[in-house]
């Protein structure tokens, strides 16, 4: 029978196997894998993921191997490469609650105001698309997908969740970011707006989405042109964040 470790002694450091360098970097060249595809707007050759990934084709494909094995890529007839269902279904675990609370009111929304209508979450020094919803009668809306990327800097969202903060808690949670002024206004009046600041030409209304326990988000608009009420905009809008508000508590 052997003795119990003392109570009061840590446990021993684990170190790293010899191994542990090399699964990291083929980790990081996966995820970075999935990240290239995702943002591609058409199926990518392996040559063109190799150089997206600074490898050579024999490790691109070594990648692209082990991905497919767990259906989070795969292959068309011609050889190129797209991302597959299986991170449809991983996708689905991000936020779960929320992307509940919010569908059906970014369905409305929708189409009610034949706008492409979304939420955006927190993630570090971003705010990225979670969820979203295109109108089912307008052929001009704009396509926001799942996953877009936007700096804090830029965007009435990422305006809307800094607004939902305040500038002091901003300050502890995102340092060195800076506290926009628009984010003050959106504070007081409980959406923000947007015009030419992601792409020209587009503009956004958004409001912030809070709940206990977790960081805030957006519920946003984003249309063509400046040409809308955006008062009125903004009331439906803070409306929409109020009520999938209620549904996370």
């Amino acid at each position: 029978m052997t003795d119990a470790p003392d109570a009061g002694v840590p446990a021993p450091a684990l170190s790293p196997g010899p191994g542990a360098g090399s699964l990291s970097q083929t980790l990081s060249r996966g995820i970075q894998a999935l990240e290239l595809l995702a943002e591609a707007e058409a199926p990518l050759t392996i040559a063109e993921l190799s150089r997206g990934l600074g490898v050579h084709r024999s490790i691109a494909y070594r990648i692209l191997r082990t991905l497919e094995a767990h259906s989070l890529v795969m292959r068309d007839d011609a050889g190129r490469v797209t991302t597959a269902p299986g991170l449809a279904a991983l996708a689905r675990g991000v936020s779960r609650d929320l992307q509940t609370a919010a569908l059906p009111e970014l369905t409305v929304l929708a189409d009610e105001l034949s706008m492409t209508a979304f939420v955006a979450v927190w993630d570090t020094r971003d705010c990225v698309t979670l969820v979203t919803v295109e109108p089912r009668h307008s052929r001009t809306a704009l396509v926001q997908r799942p996953g877009t990327r936007h700096s804090f800097a830029a965007g009435a969202p990422g305006i809307a969740i800094q607004s939902a903060v305040g500038e002091e808690q901003w300050a502890l949670l995102a340092p060195g970011q800076p506290y926009r002024p628009e984010s003050a206004l959106a504070r007081t009046r409980g959406y923000a707006v947007s015009h030419d600041e992601v792409i020209q030409g587009v503009s956004a209304v958004a409001s912030p989405i809070t709940a206990s326990g977790q960081l805030p988000a957006a519920v946003s608009v984003v249309y063509f042109g400046s040409g809308r009420d955006e008062e009125t905009l903004g009331r439906r809008l803070a409306e929409s964040a109020r009520l999938i508000s209620s549904r996370l508590t």
